[in-house]
């Protein structure tokens, strides 16, 4: 039910960032109610629209993190387009942007020159490394910080090289950390009057991800450095992955009552009281051969009828699932988690929802992510430019929009 306005209803956000972790980051401001307008350089765009998976010219990966924004396509080398900008950017009450620490600097788009004619603005960067420290000025992606966090040294089989995670876990998770940065300091700036600059680098954000591994060598003396251990995790006995007939079904029993109901059910009340097997600690000492009877178990049985044994005792599993398969979970579809929108060149499409679920309020976007520079007179006009000026802009090409856009754009 709705009944009460999305969170950031009056806010707008000027997103000028590329690829994924800035396109996130405002693709989440969007769906919590801000007015988000997408700035990106003519003929090109934003170089995720290139990215797969294409069809008619359209990028599915730039639709799924630039739903719900408006599109500016505007050339700031010509002095008017940067004029332009900067007057949307004086309007607005967030900037999100993910260049290379300084980058921005060099156009008069940093922080220190947007921030004094706009003091209440809440900056964003998003980068590899953050703005400060020797490796600043490098050039990085999520897969950068990943290999360096020492979250893709833990992955894999012992003796292989760690396999790629599929998943842009560095640049995801720094978008929600944004997100929520960017939220408090609008929520400061109640108080305060005033923005700031937030500062987050993907490197550092997948370091604070490790729950387990950093103190695990800070309190063990340096002597515990987690290693690659294939389909389970030595130190949380029994948390794995095991092979059925005919797929693999993860099982999590690593806690006391659940692991006795396991056993008792593999192994009768003689491996349900073994006392080697009474504490995680224990498990872990004999580690080894609890997982030859859990394999040996799992190894008799179709996914389904793994499943629904350990369902009637309440372990906890699931079946390792390929995207067709979730897409076709009803508990990924009571929850909303896929959007259906109009989109003018492709008609229907599918795509993933964000995970917010509010009491009074719908975040589910529903409008397609822009055309390149699908919205540039309408933006301009609300910027106080004139009907002659903008046609001026769009003629001479400081106003750019591909033809899929029409003569509105």
């Amino acid at each position: 039910m709705t009944t009460q306005p999305l969170p950031l209803a009056g806010i707008r956000v000027v997103d000028y960032s590329h690829f994924l972790a800035g396109p996130f980051v405002s693709r989440c401001l969007a769906a919590l109610g801000a007015e988000v307008i997408k700035v990106e350089r003519p003929k090109e765009g934003d170089a995720g629209r290139a990215h797969a998976y294409q069809i008619n010219g359209q990028s599915g990966y730039y639709l799924q993190q630039n739903m719900g924004k408006e599109g500016l396509c505007v050339n700031i080398k010509d002095p008017r387009g940067l004029e332009l900008v900067k007057k949307l950017v004086d309007s607005a009450d967030v900037f999100v942007e993910n260049y290379r620490p300084g980058a921005l600097n060099k156009l008069g788009l940093g922080y220190e020159a947007l921030s004094k004619s706009n003091p209440g603005l809440v900056y964003c960067s998003v980068s590899a490394y953050g703005h400060t420290g020797p490796d600043a000025p490098r050039p990085g992606f999520g897969l950068i910080a990943e290999a360096k966090s020492g979250i893709m040294a833990m992955v894999g089989s012992p003796g292989e090289a760690p396999p790629l995670l599929r998943i842009a876990l560095g640049d995801m998770y720094t978008g929600a950390n944004a997100v929520g940065a960017i939220c408090a300091a609008l929520l400061g700036r109640v108080k305060s009057g005033r923005g700031q600059h937030i500062d987050l680098a993907l490197y550092d954000c997948l370091v604070s991800m490790h729950e387990y591994a950093i103190q695990c060598y800070t309190l063990s003396g340096g002597k515990d450095i987690p290693q690659q251990t294939g389909h389970d995790l030595p130190n949380s006995t029994l948390y794995g992955v095991f092979t059925a007939k005919d797929g693999y079904v993860v099982i999590a029993a690593q806690v006391d009552d659940a692991w006795k109901r396991l056993a008792k059910l593999i192994g009768g009340e003689v491996l349900a009281g073994d006392p080697r097997f009474q504490s995680q600690s224990g498990r872990n000492e004999n580690r080894l051969e609890i997982l030859g009877l859990v394999r040996a178990w799992v190894d008799k049985y179709t996914v389904a009828e793994c499943l629904a044994i350990l369902d009637t005792i309440d372990v906890p599993c699931a079946k390792v699932q390929n995207i067709d398969e979730v897409l076709a979970d009803p508990q990924i579809h009571a929850r909303g988690m896929v959007v259906e929108q109009e989109h003018p060149v492709l008609g229907k499409i599918r795509l993933a929802n964000l995970p917010f679920h509010f009491s009074e309020c719908d975040t589910t976007i529903r409008t397609p992510a822009p055309l390149l520079g699908q919205h540039n007179r309408d933006i301009a006009a609300r910027l106080g430019y004139s009907p002659e000026q903008i046609e001026a802009m769009v003629g001479e090409g400081v106003l750019y929009a591909e033809a899929a856009a029409g003569e509105s754009a």
